[in-house]
């Protein structure tokens, strides 16, 4: 088992099947952090990931409102996204430590506008715009993470 996979993901549709493999890879106290310039398809990751959990509801970046809470049956999934942040310290002002929990999942877009604020990820996945759709790189950080690409190898056939 490798530490980094890399994927080519040819459209929109890819992306959303990508989303829905790691959700079954997913175990309470993850935490993901989501990086792509605008555009490269982290929200729509996000929706395959959430749709295969069973959240039907729409899916939207949680630009103006920072995170959303999905309450869903096996943990709560806190989807934040940062881009807006003008200062790190808006992270320690905004409270939301307390979301990274062992009974919870974090996925966070712009994690660098925390700028090291935020506790250590388990998984980074980098997506990258192409000229024939997305590159992903997904990088297990940790001993959880590494666990949650061992699930998601044995599960996707093509990974």
């Amino acid at each position: 088992m490798t530490d980094t996979i890399d994927l080519h993901l040819a459209d929109e549709a890819a992306t959303l099947a990508f989303g829905a493999r790691l959700a079954r890879a997913l175990t309470p106290g993850l935490r993901i952090w989501l990086q792509g310039d605008l555009g490269a398809g982290k929200t729509t990751l996000a929706r395959g990931l959430l749709r295969e959990l069973g959240y039907l509801d729409r899916v939207k970046s949680p630009t103006y409102t920072l995170v959303e809470l999905y309450a869903l049956s096996r943990f709560n999934l806190y989807h934040f996204d940062l881009y807006r942040f003008a200062d790190p310290d808006e992270w320690e002002d905004a409270g939301f430590r307390e979301y990274f929990n062992p009974a919870s999942v974090c996925l966070v877009e712009w994690p660098e506008k925390a700028d090291g604020r935020l506790p250590a990820p388990d998984l980074r996945i980098c997506l990258d715009i192409g000229e024939h759709g997305r590159s992903l790189r997904i990088t297990g950080l940790t001993e959880a993470g590494r666990t949650c690409m061992t699930r998601l190898q044995s599960g996707t056939p093509g990974i």
